[in-house]
């Protein structure tokens, strides 16, 4: 690990072990745009007009995923005492930085940007694309396919409020490298026998084929080989707990990567949330609840009625139940750290 990348994972580590440093890292690698505002396009460049606010999410809708920093794992437990291992996401700094329509680019999709760079350290093709759209300079990039609907404009701010506590998301990073590797552990391969007649040969893998019919070893054939440092999805991974003053998310169990690695998150497949539920196209936080530090899957949080339906509310408590349009204000148990 470098030395740039060690001083990172130090940075988060101080940033996930405790409430000290209230807004990370700050840093303004900017890039001005190099066209008039009146030439500025806030959509995907075809005139299409596309506005910050929020909307009504179908079953067919697909919404934007989000770029995330590994910053470790960590356990927690419930209230029953039941250990949970926990993975540490930071959402740093996710912003849209282009938008895909299909008039032009053939499909709806948005580019979301990641971190801060310096224009040094980035080529000048790169430098001018930022410059063109008008955002910073962003450390990572990544392009997630959405539907029409759930277009953003360029400049829109991805928290971690996007996503909700008690729903399953698909994370998607590289693995670390384990190098070459024999049978046994790359693939899980029993071995040859400790004893009994079996000499320098414990760990082999046996037999690759058959005899001269067809007298090759098939493509495709588990072997001993590089191992790791791929791309790799885990799929319907639990969101624990988010907390939208540092933007980190807690995640159950592992995901792929290393400290300090970028790693892809989006709504899971298989495991779809209540469309009611989430916020669509994204979350555009209203000032009166900018002061709830954590929420999780157990925890309080204070909306109008205007902001959650009937439906939500039996989401969050587990139950059915009903809200009148005369209650100002539903107040739901919270965990503060």
């Amino acid at each position: 690990m470098s030395a740039a990348s060690r001083g990172l994972v130090a940075r988060l580590r101080l940033l996930s072990s405790g409430p000290r440093l209230a807004f990370p890292l700050h840093r303004n690698f900017s890039a001005e745009p190099i066209v008039d505002a009146g030439e500025y396009d806030l959509g995907g460049g075809d005139g299409r007009v596309i506005e910050a606010k929020p909307g009504v999410m179908r079953p067919n809708s697909r919404r934007t995923g989000a770029i995330a920093v590994k910053c470790g794992m960590t356990a927690l437990w419930d209230k029953w005492g039941a250990r949970i291992p926990i993975t540490v996401l930071w959402l740093d700094d996710n912003t849209v930085s282009q938008v895909k329509t299909v008039e032009k680019e053939g499909i709806f999709a948005l580019q979301i940007g990641a971190g801060q760079k310096k224009e040094k350290h980035l080529t000048k093709p790169e430098v001018g694309h930022f410059r063109a759209q008008g955002v910073p300079l962003k450390r990572k990039l990544k392009e997630f396919p959405v539907t029409e609907d759930a277009l953003l404009p360029v400049g829109t701010s991805i928290t971690v409020r996007h996503f909700v506590p008690g729903q399953y998301v698909d994370v998607t990073g590289i693995t670390r490298g384990k190098g070459f590797q024999g049978g046994m552990k790359r693939w899980g391969f029993a071995g040859m026998p400790a004893s009994h007649g079996a000499s320098l040969s414990h760990r082999s893998i046996g037999s690759t084929g058959q005899r001269d019919a067809p007298g090759k070893v098939f493509k495709g054939k588990k072997m001993p080989g590089r191992m790791g440092g791929k791309q790799c999805t885990v799929k319907n991974v639990w969101v624990y707990k988010i907390d939208p003053a540092r933007n980190l998310m807690w995640v159950k169990g592992q995901v792929p990567g290393a400290e300090g690695n970028f790693v892809f998150i989006k709504d899971a497949v298989y495991k779809k949330p209540d469309i009611f539920l989430l916020p669509f196209p994204t979350h555009f936080a209203p000032e009166a609840i900018h002061s709830l530090k954590f929420i999780n899957h157990e925890g309080f949080l204070l909306v109008t009625h205007q902001q959650l339906d009937s439906r939500q509310l039996g989401i969050f408590l587990g139950q059915s139940c009903t809200i009148t349009t005369k209650l100002p204000i539903l107040l739901f148990p919270t965990v503060l750290l």
